[in-house]
């Protein structure tokens, strides 16, 4: 036990006073001559021994009544385990700060980061002399002790809020870290924080808990400066329908609006290029989220990036605005290529037909630029300025042919080929050169009466995007596939992307060099009737559609190129080799724009960023307006990252383990907490409230006593 003003205890001695004033106030007997009365005499024995007890009780609580005044003046305070010490001891103090853009949110006029700045200086004001102080938050920054008070002060007044950030249990692990270098012995952590639970996601707890154990002396204290209801209106991340898409195109751009705390009625506005494109007026219920779905056509080619934005305020404005850039090309060129020379049958053309419908065609709109030949036109044709090559039921081909088709993939293109009847010479197909494209060698060919159907699993591969929003209510049953091939063990490498309902491998996919092959292992092109292997590409099947146009966007690669990344994400452009263009000029977004000069990777014909923590839109323009270049990238935050949803003080203890935190939501907390943890509970109110009772015993039984 420790007292805060150990003087006071020289008053107990007060305690003499009710003792002397016992001693005088004593009523002596007086002697009276009487006749013998012996039964008086016995009465007036018992009286004065009962008098003699209750003076005794009254002067007990008397002297305890003084004593616990003293003591309670002393302010004393138990501390049952850890360091005894001085409440002036020098302290090693880490000042933690949270500073994700959700601190932004404001709330009485203040942001949440504001508020914790405040409370800092405040509390540092109050440390005891010759402590050593660090100020860390959640950017990526090394750790260390600041060189004075005054530099401290100046660090948390510049802190801001940063788009990418660690969790705040790394930043405590570095904390504990950095205090255990200090000479001091008493350790201290300030966490201001607006508690919000994804900034405590469990992979980084898990440390946070094992460098605690290693730390144990090192108190931990939480101040929350967020809001327990916070009211907000959020846009959700972006999806776009493609990040690069041909001329005539239409782009669908989808989000959530979501709402925190009471309904609200809110209007989201499209700009495409600094123009507004459109608007939507849509009321969000509390706690609900309403979907967003704007589409954009007539996009001329080149780079276009735009925004969706809430129109309003509200308390998080970092959330109320979500950016995209996407690129307009002319239709992706496809060669397909069939067994059968030309003129072909209607269904050897169904792959056509499905990528570059004749109405699409007529009025500008279609994707894709099909080109039908022969394989055996193959060996003499120019493979430039093709996007993808895709062989229907191919039949054995050269190996100077196969050769040509690996150099293709190897340069960057994609490579499709849909494997059939014509494959039943297998020697080609399994030679050396054919394999070094292909997924696998050709086992066997493998019939069901009955049929299987194709049975994705994995929907996250780009070339199934558009069966994302549809799980579970595509009928692939309705397309039964009747033959297929068997690969034997495929090359290393090469990846399951579908597999039929049996569980056999349907199309299988290989990386070659900067390009890519897709391997079906059932064709596309046939007809309706008795010899058919599958019925996919016949009967009004959408599915197909949909999975043709996936598999020509991946294979023409307007899916491997992103322009669209998260705050932190690093961004890797692809530059035309032709061009000798040693410098490009990087524009960051805001109004008063950033240039940064880049120098591409020439080897590999790649271009970096790294400096990604701001939210926008981002340039890269080089060679002036004439034949240069003029590319765009967005980044935005995560919604995730914005999420308010607040952490209870249960998952924090089950985040902390064993070691103990003490939780503080204002500074009047934060200070009975520090001086509970370096100097003991204090027991004043305690024996206030003693010395009351004591009080009014004394009270109650000296009027009952002497009333009698």
């Amino acid at each position: 036990m420790t007292f805060l003003t150990p003087l006071f205890l020289y008053g107990a001695a007060f305690v003499a006073l009710p003792v002397v004033l016992h001693l005088v106030m004593r009523r002596k007997p007086k002697h009276f001559e009487f006749p013998a009365l012996r039964f008086v005499q016995v009465r007036h024995d018992s009286n004065r021994r009962r008098l003699r007890l209750r003076h005794l009780l009254l002067l007990a609580l008397r002297v305890l009544a003084i004593a616990l005044l003293a003591m309670a003046l002393a302010r004393p305070s138990i501390k049952l385990g850890g360091d005894w010490g001085s409440q002036e001891a020098p302290v090693a103090a880490a000042l933690v700060f949270d500073t994700s853009m959700r601190m932004e949110y404001r709330h009485q006029n203040r942001t949440r980061l504001e508020a914790a700045q405040e409370l800092a200086l405040t509390l540092i004001g109050r440390l005891p002399r010759n402590s050593q102080l660090a100020v860390l938050d959640t950017r990526w920054a090394p750790a260390a002790f600041q060189v004075d008070l005054g530099a401290a002060k100046h660090r948390i007044k510049r802190l801001e809020p940063a788009a990418h950030v660690r969790p705040l249990a790394a930043v405590l692990v570095d904390a504990a870290r950095l205090l255990a270098t200090s000479e001091l012995t008493r350790r201290e952590v300030y966490l201001f924080t607006d508690l919000t639970r994804v900034a405590w996601p469990e992979e980084a707890a898990s440390r946070l808990r094992e460098q605690l154990g290693r730390s144990s002396e090192v108190g931990v204290y939480l101040i929350d400066v967020g809001v327990p209801s916070p009211t907000n209106t959020a846009l959700g991340d972006l999806k776009l329908s493609a990040q690069a898409i041909s001329a005539g195109s239409t782009l669908s751009i989808e989000t959530e609006l979501a709402q925190s705390g009471p309904a609200a009625k809110r209007t989201v506005e499209l700009y495409v290029d600094g123009v507004r494109k459109g608007a939507q007026t849509v009321a969000v219920e509390p706690g609900q989220s309403q979907r967003l779905e704007f589409p954009v056509g007539d996009l001329a080619l080149g780079t276009h990036q735009g925004r969706l934005q809430i129109v309003g305020q509200d308390g998080l404005a970092c959330d109320d605005q979500r950016f995209f850039t996407v690129e307009v090309h002319p239709p992706w060129k496809i060669l397909i290529l069939l067994a059968a020379p030309p003129p072909q049958r209607r269904y050897e053309v169904f792959l056509a037909e499905a990528l570059a419908p004749t109405s699409y065609r007529r009025t500008g709109q279609a994707p894709f630029e099909c080109e039908i030949l022969s394989q055996d036109a193959l060996a003499a044709k120019t493979l430039d300025g093709y996007s993808a090559i895709c062989l229907l039921d191919p039949k054995p081909l050269e190996p100077l042919v196969w050769q040509k088709l690996t150099n293709y993939a190897n340069d960057g293109h994609g490579v499709g080929v849909f494997l059939g009847r014509n494959a039943l010479q297998t020697d080609s197909f399994n030679a050396p050169a054919a394999q070094e494209l292909l997924a696998g060698r050709l086992k066997r060919v493998v019939k069901s009466t009955d049929g299987t159907w194709l049975a994705p699993q994995n929907l996250s591969h780009p070339m199934l995007d558009a069966f994302r929003e549809l799980p579970g209510s595509v009928p692939w049953d309705a397309f039964p596939v009747f033959r297929s091939w068997q690969l034997d063990v495929p090359p290393s490498g090469v990846r399951t992307l579908v597999v039929y309902s049996d569980g056999r491998p349907a199309i299988l996919e290989r990386d070659l060099g900067r390009g890519r092959v897709l391997v079906m292992t059932t064709p596309v092109s046939d007809q309706a009737d008795a010899q058919a292997w599958n019925l996919l590409p016949v009967a009004d099947s959408w599915p197909f559609l949909m999975l043709a146009h996936g598999m020509a966007s991946y294979l023409a690669g307007s899916s491997q190129q992103p322009l669209n990344y998260f705050a932190g994400q690093a961004v890797v452009l692809p530059v035309d080799a032709s061009k000798e263009i040693t410098t490009y000029l990087l524009k960051s977004p805001g109004a008063g724009q950033i240039e940064q000069r880049l120098t591409p990777d020439r080897k590999e014909n790649l271009l970096r960023v790294t400096a990604t923590d701001a939210p926008g839109n981002y340039r890269v323009q080089a060679g002036g307006q004439s034949g240069g270049v003029d590319r765009g990238f967005s980044i935005n935050l995560s919604r995730q990252e914005t999420d308010l949803e607040r952490i209870s003080e249960d998952q924090l203890k089950k985040l902390f383990g064993n070691h103990t935190f003490r939780l503080a939501h204002d500074l009047r907390q934060l200070e009975g907490k520090v001086t509970e943890a370096r100097v003991g509970r204090d027991l004043f109110p305690f024996l206030a409230v003693l010395l009351a009772l004591i009080l009014a015993a004394e009270h109650c039984l000296s009027n009952r006593f002497y009333r009698s």
